[in-house]
């Protein structure tokens, strides 16, 4: 019989974490997790944003920082090397569908070049690595005519984004295929929660807007159907995936996320209106979103029969959590 597992609350007591993506929104959470765990955390960051909840938190002070590329392989093997590294959980990419159709190269570089290298770093460092979590996306699906996309799904994204998420998908399928790496692969829906300073997603968007007494902008048609996951949920999900890596059914295995319950944007938007209490700005729909995926959303019946994952928050309860956040943080940058 091989040794006992740790029991959840010890589990992470001085074991080494890298966060690649450390600094960014949802890495930024997963290192706050990590750390009250006890772990000992190092992320790789490209750029240190002072809005980041791993600087405002000043959680930023209890980690080592890595500067550095995805691009950059000796960055990450001496990332992993020099911090004796045990378990790596993937999140650094370029993560914005606009930022991907103007750049396609450097997207292409950070996500698809970038899991490989890192990939390639940890298999070559085996000794020490001994768990890794890859963040994939539902858009790695692309369009499909049959929704819920399940796991068994095809990937085969169509745009730039969409195509290099399928990509770093398969790669790190097949570094577990070829060399066993002991990996598994995440595909969350629309990932919100405080944090999240890119302003051209819906929900952060719709509260800067709110907050400065401006209708919200949509994109799209409003009609869009898209999982919103709450990103103490995704947290959570990362956590208890590596946890039970070495586990039948998961070394390998990508598993969805989602609440298995999709919103339209004009949803969205009403449900931040109500988080704040404002419901006198009629959002201003553009409908001019380009490359991207008209409704996705996912089965996450796998998540929740292996792992015992489900979201414990509501979107109005993940909202008003969101809402509070970005109160903050624009009382302070005021």
């Amino acid at each position: 019989m091989g040794p006992t597992p740790a029991a959840p609350e010890v589990f992470w007591q001085d074991r080494s974490v890298l966060v690649t993506g450390g600094a960014g929104f949802i890495g930024s959470w997963l290192v706050k997790d990590l750390l009250a765990r006890g772990a000992d955390v190092a992320v790789l960051a490209q750029d240190l944003d002072p809005g980041s909840e791993l600087v405002r938190s000043g959680d930023i002070h209890r980690v080592a920082v890595v500067l550095g590329l995805l691009e950059d392989q000796p960055a990450l093997d001496r990332a992993i090397n020099e911090h004796e590294v045990e378990t790596v959980f993937h999140l650094g990419a370029q993560t914005l569908v606009g930022v991907a159709e103007r750049s396609p190269l450097a997207t292409l570089e950070a996500n698809v070049r970038g899991t490989y290298n890192l990939l390639e770093a940890c298999r070559s460092q085996g000794g020490l690595v001994k768990r890794i979590i890859v963040a994939s996306s539902d858009k790695a699906y692309g369009t499909q005519l049959v929704l819920p996309y399940s796991e068994d799904t095809p990937l085969q994204g169509r745009h730039i984004y969409e195509v290099s998420k399928s990509c770093a998908d398969l790669i790190a399928q097949s570094y577990h295929a070829s060399y066993d790496l002991p990996l598994a692969v995440t595909r969350f829906g629309n990932v919100y929660g405080g944090g999240d300073l890119n302003w051209s997603r819906i929900v952060p968007g719709t509260i800067r807007s709110l907050f400065r007494g401006e209708r919200p902008i949509i994109r799209s048609d409003g009609r869009f159907l898209r999982d919103y996951v709450f990103v103490k949920d995704v947290v959570r999900g990362y956590i208890t995936l590596a946890e039970r890596i070495e586990d039948e059914g998961v070394r390998g295995q990508a598993f969805n996320f989602g609440p298995e319950s999709p919103s339209s944007v004009l949803e969205v938007v009403a449900a931040v209106q109500t988080a704040m209490g404002i419901d006198d700005l009629e959002p201003d729909i553009c409908n001019t979103a380009v490359a991207e995926i008209r409704d996705q959303y996912l089965s996450a019946e796998k998540a929740r029969e292996t792992l015992g994952w489900r979201p414990q928050h509501t979107l109005e309860e993940g909202l008003r959590e969101a809402v509070d956040w970005y109160r903050s943080y624009f009382e302070a940058t005021a």
